[in-house]
């Protein structure tokens, strides 16, 4: 399994609590993919088989080809989802 972490936010324009996440992963120094589902039906369609739902911002964070989708609105579940990605790492160390 890659030890690399990676970062996937879903999000559009326009979009305020997309921008804060973005934001906030910019400033802690976590590089991430941004995925923009502006006008593109298709890439909601994804997140609702996924995650059943079809809202954005949704942050999938994970290493591999295993991923977790937070889905909930809020820095501070952004935050716990990354805080216990770094418990693994270091548990497997």
């Amino acid at each position: 399994m890659s030890d690399v972490l990676n970062i996937v936010v879903w999000s559009k324009k326009g979009c305020s609590y997309c921008e804060e996440v973005k934001n906030y992963l910019n400033e802690t120094g976590f590089p991430f993919q941004n995925i923009d589902v502006s006008e593109k039906e298709e890439l909601r369609d994804i997140l609702q088989v996924k995650y059943g739902v079809r809202h954005v911002p949704v942050v999938e964070i994970g290493r591999g080809n295993q991923y977790q989708g937070i889905t909930e609105i809020g820095i501070e579940h952004l935050d716990l989802a990354l805080a216990n990605h770094a418990q693994i790492k270091e548990a497997k160390r």
